[in-house]
């Protein structure tokens, strides 16, 4: 497997974001050294919160929601997945897989930092991979909050405005992630915000996991990963640990998922679901402060059993 790292310098002065990676390596499968970067940041013995991105996104999506955390005396994991911000980037497509992508994130939250009772609070794609790990490994998570994401089988029609963005994602001849995320977003972003976002994406080759992550949700019932899925929503139909729906009024791509999740999971009962206004499929740019205190709040209403 052909890898590329992003040059350092590319993350120099990223505004609002002073934290340091750590970094976990593994074994691929195929003797590739793959390194994944972990922020990592608050109290050693707060409790875990796991934040987990999406696409096109990095860790550095999350530094509003990782402020009201570290406040409230909460330990901070936010991982950059596989092909994004500072960790490793195989820059063949193929490379790239659901599966591959809930492996890559086992090895480095479970073998590589050995997290447990975590708390995960995951969007986009984040719940894609970060629930298919509550599924296979529900003993490592106290907690869940999902926002603005689901958790697809492709047994039900997708929304338009994904179906667009997957077509986009494939064919467009530039694929510029700053505006791509801003585009995202109700309020916009400032120009050095969205240099933040491109910083991970260099040149093209950067950009395969990128690229290829929009093609790998499920979107018809013989996909590769619609079978997981399917098991995973059979164990979320008995999940009775807390699990909190907290996604934005504006967002066409997941807007409705939060109802299916408050229906399905019986942990999701009696919590104190919330819409945050203002918010676009990016909440954490448009709301980001107003997240990080529902996640605080809700971790400090349900003591781990």
């Amino acid at each position: 497997m052909d890898v590329v790292r992003t040059p350092e310098e590319r993350f120099a002065a990223l505004p609002g974001f002073p934290y340091p990676p750590g970094y976990v390596t593994f074994d691929a499968g195929d003797g590739t050294m793959l390194r994944v970067a972990v922020v990592d940041v608050g109290p050693a013995d707060g409790e875990v919160v796991v934040l987990l991105h999406g696409e096109p996104s990095w860790s550095f999506l999350w530094r509003h929601v990782i402020a009201e955390l570290t406040a409230a005396g909460l330990r901070v994991v936010a991982p950059d997945l596989v092909g994004f911000g500072r960790s490793d980037k195989p820059t063949d497509p193929a490379a790239y897989s659901y599966a591959a992508h809930v492996e890559w994130m086992r090895q480095t939250l479970f073998e590589g930092l050995g997290l447990r009772d975590v708390t995960l609070v995951a969007q986009d794609w984040g719940g894609l991979v970060g629930l298919r790990l509550v599924a296979e490994h529900p003993d490592r998570f106290a907690r869940v909050v999902v926002a603005n994401t689901g958790l697809p089988t492709g047994d039900t029609p997708m929304s338009e405005a994904f179906l667009a963005w997957q077509s986009f994602a494939a064919t467009a001849a530039g694929f510029d992630v700053g505006r791509i995320v801003a585009g995202g977003t109700v309020r916009g972003l400032p120009p050095q915000v969205v240099a933040a976002y491109d910083a991970p994406f260099p040149d093209e080759a950067s950009k395969a996991g990128a690229r290829t992550f929009p093609g790998l949700v499920p979107t018809t019932p013989d996909d590769p990963a619609a079978a997981a899925n399917r098991a995973a929503w059979e164990v979320l139909a008995r999940w009775d640990r807390p699990f909190l729906t907290a996604f934005s009024d504006g967002d066409p791509i997941t807007a409705g998922a939060d109802r299916v999740f408050q229906q399905v999971v019986p942990g999701a009962r009696g919590m104190p679901h919330t819409t945050l206004a203002g918010g676009g499929h990016f909440l954490q740019e448009d709301v980001g402060p107003e997240l990080g205190r529902v996640v605080a709040a809700f971790v400090a209403a349900t003591p781990r059993r």
